[in-house]
């Protein structure tokens, strides 16, 4: 059976899906353009935004793209004892950005299978996930549309799950990703080559390696370790088309080597980004979702004001090597 690469006719390069402000549709267009799989990140979008961005997709480009979201998962009420203790390490910065105290409002939970029918309705010709499986229904729906499907694991044990479930193509992300872990059971936080290396001894789906891929040596030396794609999503950041805030740009520009850390404090659920006053403030996060609702306030503020010590910084372990330019330049520097 041809691979995804050869049934969309793809240069091997996967744009990162990256929800909450720097993946745009220009920047998805963009890759896409240039011969690569744009993706969007789509998961804190509502069902008639999916629709928008993706129409935007297509009147900048006629190549393939990917949708990309969140699978549902479970999650636990925090107690009242939880809540105070998550507000009061927030207040200290919610003070200094002139807002009121933090406070948990109620939010309404997203919708994934009004989101998914948004995506049935689209059509892109792929839909990616992460943070779970699919159910064989939903499955099944987008087999019936045409619509490729690509799970994310960060382990072997998830790979294998996801095959079981017929997936198109599986994300080997590796501990050096930048952005939220993508898996579900325990993350291996592996080497990327390791991982990419073990899951093509080990299942028969191919695999898309993620991970601290920011030169075409890296692109190069995952294929040969059995990728079928590179996904890279920190080489973007800086891109032209990139929804990437002036501050955050800044902090990217003058990363080095060693300054991401793994952290819950944005958002509850672990992911890679810049070591910033918030990473090193919150020590008792709420659970995902909770936390990332907890935090919106502030990070709004901060993006306002341009204080990248109050953002969601994330970036992978590479970002020292990052490049500004346009998305077909920096895929040209990918994969020449």
């Amino acid at each position: 059976m041809p691979s995804i690469m050869q049934r969309l006719n793809l240069r091997p390069i996967v744009l990162a899906p990256m929800a909450g402000g720097p993946g745009t549709p220009e920047l998805a267009a963009a890759v896409s353009h240039a011969g690569g799989l744009g993706s969007l990140g789509a998961a804190y979008l509502t069902p008639a935004q999916i629709l928008e961005a993706g129409a935007a997709v297509r009147r900048l480009t006629r190549g393939p793209f990917a949708v990309n979201l969140f699978a549902p998962q479970p999650s636990v009420q925090p107690t009242e004892l939880e809540v105070e203790q998550a507000t009061a390490e927030l207040a200290p910065f919610h003070s200094d950005l002139g807002l009121p105290p933090p406070a948990l409002t109620t939010q309404a939970d997203i919708d994934f299978g009004a989101q998914l029918d948004a995506v049935l309705e689209l059509r892109p010709a792929v839909l990616s996930f992460t943070f779970g499986r699919l159910t064989a229904r939903q499955m099944e729906a987008l087999r019936e549309r045409g619509i490729l499907v690509i799970g994310t694991a960060t382990g072997l044990e998830e790979a294998r799950q996801l095959e079981a479930d017929g997936v198109d193509a599986t994300v080997v992300q590796g501990g050096a990703a930048g952005g939220h872990r993508g898996g579900w059971l325990e993350d291996e936080l592996a080497d990327t080559l390791a991982l990419t290396r073990a899951a093509a001894g080990s299942v028969r789906t191919p695999l898309i390696a993620a991970g601290g891929l920011m030169t075409a040596g890296d692109v190069r030396a995952v294929l040969e370790a059995g990728a079928s794609l590179a996904q890279c999503g920190t080489a973007f950041l800086r891109a032209t088309e990139a929804g990437t805030s002036a501050p955050y740009r800044a902090a990217l520009a003058a990363a080095k080597a060693g300054d991401t850390v793994l952290t819950r404090a944005f958002s509850g659920r672990t992911a890679r980004g810049l070591r910033n006053a918030v990473t090193e403030g919150i020590g008792q996060p709420l659970p995902y979702p909770f936390q990332n609702a907890l935090t919106r306030p502030m990070r709004a503020a901060g993006a306002a004001a341009g204080r990248a010590d109050v953002l969601s910084l994330w970036a992978g372990e590479g970002v020292a090597q990052g490049q500004e330019g346009s998305a077909a330049q920096i895929l040209d520097g990918l994969w020449p």
